[in-house]
């Protein structure tokens, strides 16, 4: 297996009074061989700068990541769009980085600002060649020129691409800043916000929170943030709930421990059956409310975390639900002391590969017709919250006793 993986996400703002972004990300990710990623930025703003920008990204990510070239891209991009009856052109600038094998990474900028690239937290310049491609489907009839620059570089663990829509650059503009943020502004700022251990949303949630401070919660553009990081793959395993039948208790607990990296155990009979294979004390203590939702966690010896069950994985599902929109409640679930939060930190920041050993026994507790129904069906709560995990591309295998 390959012990390198390409981690990638972003974050948007819309343009103050806009219900739609302008801006639109695709990512393609094709197992450990390719992942794409495109960066689109319509022209305009609002619902006809959106529909451009959605087509541009689709319509590259599709053909980057079937081996087509940006000529190909191009072409077909100008063909499709739709002309603006103002100014009389199809536009939607873009920004491409396509990882092959966590080996390499070609980088296809067109008009966006210029992808940043930090290696040990700092930045590195690259060399970029310009082509120029004839766009023959241009307005009028008239071939238009496309300058486009390239850029093909050896990765390093922990190479850190970030790239920005120009509303990154614009941030501040007539408010805090005279001529806006420039691009090494952001790298500075960047490089001393850089710990090798955030993962690409969490420094995209970083840097357009910084943007939106700038522009005093009310952005003057569309402003996107996608990083694409090349991590180190990092194994976690969650069980929850005992087996359907006493005898799959053994096989399911040499299963479980018996998997490589940390290990997360959820659940009080569960906690009870993990501690007496292993052979150690449950160690519950004083029972401590970090958060008075949340039931106080335990201890074994030999096993990373030990939570309750259905309440804390509930609140790690809201969590992981609101990490793929904006990442709101970013700064509960990393400070936070209690059971979910620590087990938000490992699945969303920790982990590249999660294993789920989930038991099929009823538990009696959870079968009150007055609670809702994710907290009454186990399975449909785990389900979900695996589905949100692979969303954020985690490689997901869930295991059923």
């Amino acid at each position: 297996m390959n012990e390198l993986c390409t981690d990638a996400g972003f974050v948007n703002l819309n343009k103050h009074g806009e219900e739609l972004c302008g801006d639109h990300v695709e990512i393609v990710p094709l197992e450990d061989k390719l992942t794409v990623m495109v960066l689109a930025d319509g022209l305009g703003s609002g619902v006809k700068a959106n529909i451009l920008s959605t087509l541009t990204a689709k319509i590259i990510a599709t053909m980057m990541a079937n081996s087509l070239t940006v000529e190909d891209c191009v072409e077909t991009i100008a063909a499709t769009l739709p002309i603006c009856k103002v100014r009389q052109i199809a536009y939607s600038t873009f920004t491409i980085i396509r990882v092959t094998d966590t080996q390499e990474a070609e980088i296809i900028q067109y008009d966006n600002p210029c992808v940043i690239l930090l290696r040990d937290g700092k930045n590195v310049d690259y060399p970029k060649t310009a082509e120029t491609i004839e766009d023959s489907y241009a307005a009028g009839g008239f071939a238009r020129r496309k300058t486009i620059y390239k850029t093909r570089i050896k990765l390093h663990e922990d190479d850190t691409f970030i790239a920005v829509s120009d509303g990154a650059i614009h941030a501040g503009v007539g408010r805090s800043l005279n001529l806006g943020w420039r691009r090494e502004d952001i790298i500075s700022f960047m490089e001393s916000m850089y710990n090798r251990e955030y993962t690409a949303k969490t420094l995209s949630s970083i840097l357009l929170d910084k943007c939106n401070d700038l522009y005093g919660g009310e952005p003057g553009d569309d402003t996107t943030v996608c990083t694409v990081k090349i991590r180190r793959r990092q194994p976690v395993n969650l069980l929850i709930g005992p087996p359907s039948s006493p005898a799959e208790v053994s096989k399911m607990m040499s299963l479980f421990f018996s998997k490589e990296g940390k290990h997360i155990v959820c659940g009080g009979t569960t906690s009870a059956l993990a501690a007496e294979f292993l052979g150690k004390p449950l160690e519950a203590g004083i029972p401590r409310y970090a958060d008075p939702d949340i039931p106080p966690t335990a201890k074994i010896s030999g096993v990373d975390l030990v939570t309750e069950g259905v309440v804390t994985i509930h609140r790690v599902l809201e969590y992981a639900q609101d990490y793929a929109g904006d990442n709101g409640s970013y700064v509960q679930w990393n400070s936070g002391k209690d059971g979910a939060s620590e087990i938000a930190r490992i699945l969303f920041e920790e982990a590249t590969d999660i294993n789920f050993y989930v038991g099929r026994a009823v538990n009696p507790a959870h079968q009150n017709p007055g609670l809702p129904i994710s907290f009454s069906i186990k399975m449909h709560l785990i389900d979900e919250l695996a589905a949100c995990l692979k969303e954020m591309g985690k490689r997901i295998k869930v295991s059923h006793f």
